[in-house]
């Protein structure tokens, strides 16, 4: 069986993120894996796919993912493949609409990885939503969560969608070696309390809040925060205000995820919103303690395992912060629950049930 993967690009993000981490296991189990990108610049996650050269990676272009070339660009790949699997906005809609006019039975699917949706949030574009979806063979929600959500918004019919919750390898962020701290930034020392968030600055995203609640900590807890993304100057600017320069380190996109949560004390993950949150299942699978946003996409994962504060609220977040500053025995308590809780959703799981459901609908259009 060949399937093609398409996406925006392997940008830094959960999605992208997924289809690094899969596209190697899933050759491995005997299915031809390969990947298109709308937009083939380089980016870390582009150019670690290649060293592993596991598949072929087409690219389309290096500019704007939007542009409705593209779908005619695809079209000849219709041919070549058993399955085609799209991932994010953009590259669903062009998919959608090559397939309808390329008139070609080959069934398509696509992953819907959010909760929010900025297209539901507007009416004229409901029942544009509900065509394109209603193309798909097959829609992939990452929860029950995100089902029900797609489903209220485009009304289609239960029967199209499947709920295949993600993955994440879990050895590799257990069994990660640690890095020096001067190796992450010079002004770390032993005696400081690293915190870490590993998420990009946009708006489903709080940093914020992490950054405010420094103010309510001692001096020595200080934050570590990896990623990139649009509004990354607006959280220095407020780093800068609050005078926090020597307690809060911006990290940038790194290679090196697993080793630097082997690191810290405490990871974290401040959010406005999820969908199922890659970010939380590498963190509960590094086997250190987690605290999460009490939000959708992150509540019933991390619920019963790791710790939940209210969305936004800083108070409640540092004093959650201190109960881990202050005893040992309650962090090991925490890691313990939320490395069990990861292993419920181990990427081999996720990958054994997109082949089960590939070998499923390839037998329908046969």
């Amino acid at each position: 069986m060949k399937v093609l993967h398409i996406i925006n690009s392997l940008a830094t993000g959960g999605a992208e993120k997924l289809i690094l981490e899969t596209l190697p296991l899933y050759n491995n189990k005997g299915i031809t894996c390969d990947l298109l990108l709308l937009n083939g610049t380089s980016h870390p996650f582009l150019d670690e796919l290649a060293r592993k050269n596991c598949c072929h990676i087409y690219m389309l272009g290096k500019t704007s993912p939007y542009q409705i070339r593209f779908i005619f660009q695809l079209l000849k790949y219709f041919r070549k493949y058993d399955i085609l699997h799209a991932h994010l906005f953009p590259s669903n809609y062009f998919l959608a609409v090559a397939k309808l006019i390329s008139f070609s039975k080959k069934p398509i699917v696509f992953t819907e990885h959010s909760t929010s949706n900025r297209r539901f949030r507007n009416k004229k574009l409901r029942y544009i939503n509900r065509f394109v979806y209603g193309v798909f063979n097959k829609i992939i929600c990452i929860t029950e969560e995100v089902k029900a959500k797609v489903i209220e918004q485009t009304g289609i019919d239960h029967s199209k969608f499947v709920v295949i919750n993600n993955g994440v390898n879990v050895n590799t962020y257990k069994d990660a070696s640690t890095l020096e701290r001067k190796f992450i930034n010079k002004h770390l020392s032993e005696s400081d309390y690293l915190l870490l968030q590993v998420s990009s600055f946009r708006l489903a995203k709080d940093q914020k809040t992490v950054i405010k609640s420094l103010n309510l900590l001692p001096r020595n807890v200080k934050l570590l925060l990896a990623g990139e993304g649009s509004l990354l100057i607006e959280h220095k600017k407020l780093v800068k205000e609050m005078e926090l320069q020597d307690r809060v380190f911006f990290l940038g996109n790194r290679a090196d995820i697993p080793q630097l949560q082997q690191t810290v004390d405490l990871i974290m993950l401040s959010s406005n919103y999820e969908g199922l949150s890659l970010a939380s299942l590498e963190a509960m699978s590094s086997g250190k303690p987690f605290i999460a946003s009490d939000v959708p996409g992150l509540s019933d994962i991390v619920g019963g395992a790791g710790v939940l504060f209210p969305k936004g609220d800083e108070q409640i977040l540092a004093k959650e912060i201190m109960k881990f500053f202050v005893s040992k025995e309650y962090s090991r308590e925490i890691s313990t629950k939320c490395l069990e809780r990861a292993k419920n959703y181990d990427i081999s799981i996720m990958i054994d049930n997109h082949i089960q459901l590939y070998q499923k609908i390839t037998v329908k259009e046969l």
